[in-house]
């Protein structure tokens, strides 16, 4: 008769009890670090998402109308969060408002993110998806988006005519619904070079701070997108005597001018420089300057330090 000598390996309920116990604290830990983490999750998108949404067309550039159009626009979402939009949802007045201009003019955008979630903001020609976002229409990224409650500026002008489209850039949100239509018709003529009035006797006194981001990544004048007093506008009639002071408030260097086109800081108007960028006012210091407003139209003041004003340090200067 033969034996059995196999070994037979038992375990007690104790024992699966504590094993399972184990497992379920391991996945209740590892899920309490996940969630704890969402809004890493959601708003750092994987590297080649990243390169996805980079800038891969630019608009064609044109000459500045001297017309305006501020638009103010929100992020919002329905409850599921399965729908998104701009102002409205779907069905209801004001969704994804259709912006009508013109080549040339000038599209002002104030963004606010109304929603739960993350969002950022663009301008771009192509029909779906979210790349070939226009430098300057930007208003933070989708790797940095804004987080609910925060806001932005931006600024666009259109430069052929034709459909473009203003979206979340946030990938899959377009697709969601956040994007709306901005119509570009033909430029207007503007019937002839506007002329510079004698000079009126009448005087203005502006002052204005550099200031900048800690990160010094977002430069501003008074105060930083979404504070009170940022790139404030500035109106005088054209033969008006003007003078203003700057002081830099900040850690870099800056220099102060008028122009015509913000891109353009070799360009100054009128005398109207403090300081220059290769002799900048350093931190601490200020100047002053004085001189006469030219034809109508509107002009920008900005740091003529080159990339300052494209950072964030322009705004405009309205001569009537």
């Amino acid at each position: 008769m033969s034996q059995n000598n196999e070994t037979i390996y038992r375990t007690t309920t104790a024992r699966t009890g504590k094993m399972m116990t184990i497992m379920l604290g391991i996945c209740i830990v590892g899920g309490a670090i996940f969630f704890s983490m969402w809004d890493y999750w959601i708003s750092a998108p994987a590297p080649v998402v990243g390169m996805m949404s980079e800038t891969t067309e630019h608009d064609v550039k044109a000459a500045f109308s001297g017309v305006h159009h501020p638009v103010s626009l929100s992020f919002v979402e329905s409850s599921d969060f399965r729908t998104l939009a701009f102002n409205a949802l779907p069905g209801e007045e004001g969704n994804n408002p259709t912006i009508n201009v013109n080549v040339g003019d000038e599209i002002n955008f104030s963004v606010v993110n109304d929603g739960k979630s993350f969002h950022s903001f663009g301008v771009t020609k192509a029909t779906e998806g979210f790349s070939g976002i226009i430098p300057g229409s930007e208003i933070a990224s989708a790797s940095n988006p804004l987080k609910p409650g925060e806001s932005g500026e931006s600024k666009f002008i259109p430069g052929e005519e034709g459909t473009y489209y203003y979206i979340c850039t946030v990938p899959g949100h377009r697709e969601q619904g956040m994007v709306g239509e901005i119509i570009v018709g033909p430029a207007k003529s503007s019937g002839g070079s506007a002329k510079a009035a004698a000079p009126t006797g009448v005087s203005h006194s502006f002052s204005v701070d550099f200031v900048e981001s800690s990160d010094f990544r977002t430069l501003a004048f008074n105060a930083l997108p979404g504070e009170e007093g940022h790139n404030p506008d500035f109106v005088v009639n054209s033969g008006d005597e003007v003078t203003f002071t700057a002081a830099n408030v900040g850690k870099s260097f800056h220099s102060f001018g008028i122009v015509s086109n913000p891109e353009d800081f070799n360009n100054v108007l009128w005398d109207s420089e403090i300081a220059s960028a290769s002799n900048p006012l350093k931190p601490g210091q200020s100047g002053e300057t004085t001189f006469i407003a030219g034809a109508p139209g509107t002009y920008y003041y900005i740091c003529t330090v080159p990339g300052h004003a494209l950072q964030g340090m322009q705004g405009s200067f309205i001569v009537e």
